[in-house]
């Protein structure tokens, strides 16, 4: 469903809507202007999502999906950062769609990526109740069918490059759940140089061995992933990127020294090591935020000098909301909370051959709907004993169809969340149950339960009956 350009169309745009403005978004006369940083390019008024018309037909696509590691809603210029400058990102946000109310399929980055993976709500698996992963007792079965699963069984080349973090060898793997080639690094977060990880062991594999290399990591999967996009592919493919940048620990390209003490500390020991609490600022996290601009910059740079660019469908997103340095505003909680901030989302998408660039869309969607949408323009159909949660967004991407109002789940520890329209259910850590009109309210501010109980009730008795379906804690 189009519609017009909603309030939350431009949510964050009050503290730096000039940043916007620079990557093609239209500025609200209130906004304050950006912090110089050089010559802008001219303007050009983003414009309310239109499936291209005449409908236009290609081949099927390869699909390059890029995820950030807890990388904030407004942690992107195109987004609102006053502060941070990613021309690469707004490129690319140029040249697709722009989502303004995306979101993750969880608050962490486990169980996002098995909504991802698998297509369905983290709680229909046993490894997706781990918010996140952190031992050997769970992960990714590889009986389940997954995204890379499905398109390899309809043709696909398949490839997992960065961050697994969905369980461990022996029993856990990409290369058991469908993808033909794994390089990177199964756990939640490793040091940038040495590849520690939290438990002091060495996290760089290329398949289910270890790969001894000890420069910085972004710079080492960048490297891989432009190798992979320039290959002369004899199928389509699929190549998942998933950066660790910018979670912690705060170590930048360069930071050898910082490195080394948190190496010591770690080999001393200190399991709080690469938590980083110590560490890091807000100038650090925007180095290594536009750090991360360069090297997706690199990798779309490797795919057009292929001559892929116009059939590959390039996506790009958080896997949960930002960390104590991001920028979120003008949402309220952050990674592991089911507030705006914890679930909402940076998220683009560009397919030169199919979808018209400079534009924006308000549809709320979510991981599960991506992995749905995947799968259908691929020509790949889901297992039947394993219905997925979310809803294919490839009629209205593509031909203009409506998408129905449907309802977007989460369910935390201590927390749950459902999203219909405008309204959100919510209950925190507090045990009170919260409804908001997030057009009017998205920094989730006005408490409407008060006056809205049949709609509260009716909110709360959905989110019940979801839940009643799957695995408990």
């Amino acid at each position: 469903m189009s519609s017009p350009l909603s309030r939350r169309a431009f949510g964050g745009a009050a503290a730096g809507a000039a940043a916007v403005a620079a990557v093609g978004a239209a500025t609200p006369a209130h906004a304050a202007p950006a912090p110089a940083a050089g010559p802008a390019a001219a303007p050009t008024a983003e414009r309310p999502f239109r499936a291209a018309h005449p409908r236009r037909h290609s081949r099927r696509p390869n699909i390059l999906f890029i995820l950030g590691d807890d990388l904030g809603w407004a942690d992107l210029s195109s987004y609102g950062a006053p502060h941070i400058r990613t021309p690469h990102l707004d490129r690319l946000a140029r040249d697709g769609v722009r989502f303004t109310d995306a979101y993750s399929g969880s608050a962490t980055c486990s169980p996002t990526r098995f909504s991802l993976y698998t297509g369905r709500y983290p709680g229909r698996t046993k490894g997706g109740l781990a918010e996140p992963i952190a031992d050997k007792s769970a992960g990714l079965e590889p009986t389940h069918p997954t995204l890379a699963s499905l398109l390899r069984d309809s043709g696909y080349a398949t490839a997992l490059i960065g961050k697994w973090h969905c369980g461990y060898l022996p029993d856990y793997s990409p290369t058991k759940s469908g993808w033909d080639e794994f390089f990177g690094n199964f756990g939640g977060a490793l040091e940038y140089y040495s590849k520690l990880g939290l438990g002091g062991e060495y996290d760089l594999y290329e398949g289910d061995a270890e790969y001894k290399d000890l420069r910085y990591y972004t710079r080492i999967l960048t490297e891989r992933a432009s190798e992979y996009v320039s290959r002369d592919h004899e199928k389509p493919w699929l190549l998942n990127l998933n950066f660790t940048t910018p979670h912690w620990p705060w170590i930048a390209d360069g930071d050898e020294e910082a490195s080394a003490e948190i190496v010591r500390r770690i080999k001393a020991g200190d399991r709080s090591a690469l938590w980083h609490q110590d560490g890091g600022s807000v100038e650090k996290y925007k180095e290594m935020v536009e750090d991360l601009d360069r090297s997706v910059g690199q990798v779309l740079k490797a795919l057009k000098r292929s001559g892929q660019e116009q059939d590959t469908l390039v996506f790009f997103a958080s896997d949960n909301g930002g960390e104590r340095f991001s920028y979120n505003w003008p949402l309220a909680g952050n990674k592991g909370s089911l507030q705006e901030g914890g679930i909402r989302v940076p998220s683009v998408l560009r397919w030169p051959a199919r979808i018209d660039g400079g534009q924006v869309s308000d549809l709320p969607v979510f991981t599960p709907d991506w992995t749905a949408t995947l799968l259908d323009v691929a020509g790949a159909r889901p297992h039947p004993a394993y219905p997925l949660d979310g809803t294919s967004l490839a009629g209205h991407l593509l031909r203009g169809e409506d998408v129905p109002e449907r309802d977007l789940f989460w369910r935390v520890r201590g927390e749950r969340a459902l999203r219909r329209g405008d309204w959100k259910y919510y209950r925190g850590k507090n045990g009170r149950d919260q409804l908001f009109h997030l057009s009017e309210d998205t920094r989730e501010q006005a408490d409407r339960a008060p006056f809205e109980q049949a709609r509260l009730a009716e909110l709360r008795a959905a989110w019940e009956r979801i839940d009643a379906g799957l695995l408990r804690y």
